[in-house]
């Protein structure tokens, strides 16, 4: 077992290179020993527990996807939520647009599920346990995000583009422009927040990193207009 040991201690850094670039299994061949070891891609894990955005203009439907699905015990995928808000919105301004946070309470109300937008410190969040939907901004852009989880001055997101990742409280705060908290309340249970497995698939980065600046395909222009939060 001491050989062995030694064996697998040697192909860490082989491993660690193979998680970051390709997904699936790999098999090691040790004298008189067959392992075969599952693996994921960071990109897998960073979308564990967060939904992916399909269209450019969909981050809204997967957000509440995520928000749902993974907090609140409601499986639902981004493509239902997306169809059926869709279906019921104005189709030429979420065409535009994308979703609105009026679209998404419509959506829960229909569900059973009281939702409203306040504007309140980050912080309230941590007091209350609640993840919550926030829209970010940069260079004019506009992006719905999930607020997963706050500690130790990081911020959790699940980003329906990039995935789950976190970024310190000043850098979020910068890009958090209307300071508005869209979160489920009166819920009959309790709201899974400040995961420990969501901790563990958000690698360091800045919230300005991590939208792509080779494209804007996957980043969704939002205009609040009257009427909505």
């Amino acid at each position: 077992m001491k050989i062995l040991h030694r064996v697998l201690a040697g192909l860490a850094p082989a491993l660690a290179l193979t998680i970051a670039c390709k997904a699936g299994a790999m098999d090691m061949a040790v004298p008189g020993i067959s392992v075969r070891m599952p693996i994921k891609s960071l990109q897998e894990v960073r979308f564990n527990t967060t939904a992916r955005q399909q269209f450019d203009f969909s981050c809204g439907s997967a957000a509440l996807a995520t928000l749902l699905s993974h907090h609140y015990n409601y499986p639902i995928s981004e493509r239902a939520i997306f169809e059926n808000m869709y279906r019921d919105g104005d189709q030429t301004i979420i065409r535009k647009q994308g979703f609105s946070l009026l679209d998404m309470q419509r959506f829960l109300a229909r569900r059973g599920f009281k939702a409203d937008g306040f504007e309140q410190p980050l912080e309230k969040l941590l007091d209350a346990g609640l993840p919550a939907i926030v829209l970010v901004s940069e260079n004019g852009y506009n992006h719905f995000v999930v607020v997963k989880g706050m500690a130790d001055g990081r911020i959790l997101l699940g980003d329906p583009s990039r995935g789950t990742r976190s970024v310190s409280l000043s850098d979020f705060k910068q890009l958090w422009h209307n300071k508005l908290l869209f979160v489920i309340h009166d819920y009959k249970g309790l709201a899974n927040f400040n995961s420990p497995s969501d901790w563990r698939a958000a690698p360091m980065a800045r919230l300005a990193e991590g939208i792509s600046r080779s494209g804007l395909e996957s980043v969704t222009l939002f205009k609040h207009g009257a009427g909505e939060f």
